[in-house]
């Protein structure tokens, strides 16, 4: 998944390293801190309670409006979840059940904290496990996509970091509140299944 990248490589709007760290500064801030943290923390929160968490589910998926984002993030959440089961995490069979059952759509993030806690990871460690794989994402799509090399990989990465620390000093939302705006980002991914050559899904 490229989060809407591959579009916005494709069409010129994204094309070295420096507009690959302010696109994902703008992420980090519009998107993980105000929509994706607040929706890994109450599904932490939640992991014993498959009720609560598959309405947790339920509001991601009605706030999630592009289809290919949508179908992305179920498609990892799958992923993780099954390996999870594999693994015998606390509570991940019993979500798997759900999912399979159309109870519940399986979103990546609500996986997330449902199966880190399982895994008896702390809630601190568990976002700032969120807001990295986040951020690889983003900079693993741009290494692909050819627009920036490791070394300079490397270096977004790492100036990513004191962002992110000050992101996670501020009180989390609660869901009530979460939100996303990424306008670009979000128009990039619905043109994205019109492109006549993908790489990724979104």
């Amino acid at each position: 998944m490229s989060a809407g990248l591959e579009t916005l490589v494709s069409e010129n709007s994204i094309r070295d390293a420096d507009e690959v760290e302010e696109f994902l500064s703008g992420q980090l801030r519009c998107r993980w801190s105000i929509f994706d943290r607040p929706v890994l923390v109450a599904a932490y929160q939640a992991a014993d309670d498959p009720d609560r968490l598959a309405g947790i589910d339920a509001q991601v998926d009605a706030q999630t409006l592009a289809t290919e984002l949508r179908e992305g993030s179920i498609r990892a959440g799958g992923a993780l979840l099954g390996v999870h089961v594999k693994l015998g995490t606390a509570n991940a069979g019993y979500y798997q059940s759900m999912v399979r059952q159309a109870l519940a759509p399986g979103h990546n993030t609500v996986i997330q904290g449902l199966v880190w806690r399982g895994s008896g990871i702390s809630e601190t460690a568990a976002e700032s496990i969120s807001a990295h794989t986040f951020c690889v994402g983003i900079i693993g799509a741009a290494l692909r996509l050819g627009i920036i090399g490791h070394t300079a990989a490397q270096a977004v990465l790492s100036r990513a970091h004191p962002g992110i620390t000050e992101l996670m000093a501020a009180p989390c939302k609660g869901l009530a509140e979460v939100s996303t705006f990424t306008p670009q980002q979000e128009i990039a991914v619905m043109r994205h299944e019109t492109m006549s050559h993908r790489l990724f899904i979104n």
